[in-house]
Order: structure tokens, then C-alpha cells, then sequence
């Protein structure tokens, strides 16, 4: 084992609840490869004891945030840094260019690409006007705009956050439709309604990488086991007569679990789709597969929930892009990994003295 000094410094921010955060780190932790800084905004983060120094950060919408993260990069020699969450990529991405002007490898998506893809209207009107199979999708504003939507079942999601699929609800008809409408336009200025596709066992998430230069490097897909407590938000008897969608419909919890693999079937598509964004870095794209059709929901332009289920068959995304842009080495397209049905569970942590340093005492 070599010595943690002579190992390349990476941090890594985000990374408690269970998060995008925690899956870098875990990714990351597989290759034995790295000195990983970790920082939470919760003292009682459990990702705060699995790294080999912690940091508390101030919540990304504070301002002095990406100071704090800085100061830490400097203190720690931190070559590279991975935000663990999408309150933290807004921020990293509104100061790319502070972040990358101190000598740190950020790998994250361009602006354009972050902006398309945070918002599931603007991402529905950017596919469909490429020609990309969506489902049927509509913005809603007002109780008026509840009143055209004459198709069923359907989605009701934020247009803007929405992760884990928090408030996200599922209608069969126009009274379900009225009553969930009402409760979001209470929350939200705007949110969005999706024809509800396929059945509970034809969703896939779909990794796209590409490198920082906008290279497509490989793909890959988890074909999602959404019917099992740990992976189901939400689970109802089929009442719309359709029967194509099987007896019961069900909502993701967004907790990936299920069969990983190639699947070229739905990367190749989702490659398409990457390639048209623009994307460089990492991007997630949620689908199903209809009739041997792609129908895309939802664009993510961030490492995934899943990133540590993919390191686990050899497609270790950060590690890829790190090894790539740091060290120089070359990527092979495509390359070859395993495949398995990955499953998972919940694992408990006692804490008791948590050390980390406050970041804001580096200001």
C-alpha cells in the first residue's frame, strides 16, 4: 500500500445522505489510489469518517462557500474536486472559472448543458426539437393549464430540482390531476406533467462519459428494479384500463439498484443524446424502453446516484477522468467491463467524535 502522502490529493464535497457525494467517494475509495478530502455542510455527515481529512462547509448558497472550498483545496494540495450535489454544481459551476484559475480540475459540464438539463421543461423542448422519443410533456403554471391535460396516467414533477423524486406524484385522472396540480402550484411557480410510459421493469439510468474535451469515452446502463421497497417511491394498482403498462404503475425512489451493463439498445440512443447536449464530463439520463423505443425523462448533467454501482463492474467514472486529464492517460472508447445485477441495502454508523475542521476558520 503506498503512502497517503504520495497519493494524488482529491476532494470531494457533499458527501453525506446518501448522495452523489457519497458515490464519488465510494468510487474514488475502490481504486486505493487517492488522498480524499471530504466536506459536509451536517457535522453529523457519515461520509465525514471515511475520508482521510473532513471539512464542515457552509451551506452552497452561502457566499462564502467556494472561498471555503478553496481555502480548504489550498491548505490540503487538493489537485481535483468533485461536488456531491446539485446545490453545490450550481455553485461550482457559477465559479468554474475561479475554481479552475487556482490549479484545480474541476470536471463538470458546460454552463449550457447544466442549464438544459436542471430544468425537465427545458430538457422535454431541447430533445423533442432534435427529434428525441419523450413522453407526451406540458409545463403547468396555472390551475387553467391542469384543466388540458386529457391523457392518463401522468407524471407531476417539479420542473426544477426534484431529486430523489421528491413531490413527485402520479394521476389517473382528471380529479387526481386537479387535486396533486393544486398542491404543487402551492409549492412551485412551475412544474410538469408527463405521459407515464412503459412498465416498472423497461427503466433504465444511462451513464454517458464523455472527457473534458468532449471525447465520448463509454456508456453504460442499469436496467432499475423499481418495485422493491428500497428502490420504490411510489407503487399503484393500474386503473386507466391500459394494459400495455402492466397491472401496476410505480415511481422510482432513486435509489438504483437492478441489472448493470452495456444494454446497447438504450446507451446508443442516450450516447446520441449526450453527444447533442454538448456534453463533456459526466451526464445521467433517465428512460424507459417502449417498443424498442427510447423515451427520455429526465437529463441529470452530473455523476450519478449509481457511480459507485458502475466502479464496481470497472467503470469508474471519476477515476476515468482523473487518470485521463491528470496523469495523462489515454482512454480507450468503449472498453470493456463486467456486468451483474447489483443490489442494495442500508448500512448503519454510530457516531460519536466526528474530527473535521470548520472551513470558514480557513477564511
Amino acid at each position: 500500500m503506498h503512502n497517503i502522502d504520495n497519493k494524488l490529493t482529491v476532494m470531494v464535497t457533499g458527501i453525506g445522505g446518501g448522495g452523489n457525494g457519497e458515490q464519488i467517494l465510494k468510487a474514488l475509495r475502490l481504486t486505493n489510489r487517492y488522498k480524499i478530502i471530504g466536506g459536509d455542510m451536517s457535522p453529523i455527515s457519515k461520509g465525514l469518517m471515511e475520508t482521510d481529512a473532513s471539512y464542515l462547509l457552509p451551506p452552497a448558497t452561502d457566499d462564502c462557500y467556494i472561498d471555503s472550498v478553496l481555502a480548504v483545496c489550498k491548505k490540503e494540495k487538493v489537485k481535483a474536486l468533485f461536488y456531491g450535489s446539485e446545490p453545490e454544481l450550481k455553485a461550482m459551476s457559477m465559479h468554474r472559472d475561479k475554481i479552475r484559475n487556482a490549479g484545480i480540475f474541476l470536471p463538470i459540464n458546460p454552463k449550457k448543458v447544466i442549464e438544459i438539463c436542471m430544468d425537465k421543461v427545458k430538457t422535454s423542448a431541447f430533445l423533442h426539437k432534435l427529434g428525441f422519443n419523450i413522453p407526451k410533456s406540458f409545463a403547468i403554471r396555472s390551475e387553467e393549464d391542469l384543466a388540458k391535460i386529457d391523457f392518463f396516467p401522468v407524471v407531476l414533477k417539479p420542473s426544477v430540482g426534484g431529486g430523489a423524486s421528491a413531490n413527485t406524484m402520479l394521476a389517473q385522472s382528471p380529479k387526481e390531476v386537479e387535486m396533486f396540480g393544486r398542491y404543487l402550484l402551492g409549492i412551485y411557480s412551475e412544474f410538469i406533467i408527463q405521459e407515464y410510459v412503459g412498465t416498472p421493469y423497461s427503466e433504465f439510468t444511462v451513464g454517458v462519459l464523455h472527457s473534458m474535451d468532449g471525447e465520448l469515452i463509454n456508456s453504460i446502463a442499469v436496467n432499475r428494479s423499481i418495485t422493491s421497497s428500497l428502490g420504490n417511491r411510489l407503487k399503484v394498482m393500474n386503473k386507466t384500463g391500459r394494459k400495455e403498462l402492466g397491472e401496476t404503475l410505480a415511481i422510482s425512489s432513486g435509489i438504483s439498484q437492478g441489472q448493470i451493463g452495456r444494454f446497447p439498445s438504450v446507451t446508443e440512443p442516450c450516447e446520441k443524446i449526450a453527444k447533442s447536449l454538448g456534453a463533456c464530463g459526466a451526464i445521467n439520463i433517465q428512460c424507459r424502453l417502449v417498443d424498442d423505443k427510447v423515451y427520455v425523462f429526465e437529463v441529470n448533467p452530473r455523476f450519478s446516484g449509481t457511480t459507485s454501482l458502475r466502479a464496481m463492474v470497472g467503470y469508474n467514472e471519476p477515476d476515468i477522468l482523473i487518470r485521463h486529464h491528470l496523469m495523462g492517460e489515454p482512454f480507450e472508447s468503449h472498453f470493456e467491463y463486467s456486468s451483474g445485477f447489483i443490489t442494495r441495502g442500508l448500512e448503519e454508523a454510530l457516531i460519536k467524535n466526528v474530527d473535521f475542521y470548520d472551513a470558514k476558520s480557513l477564511l
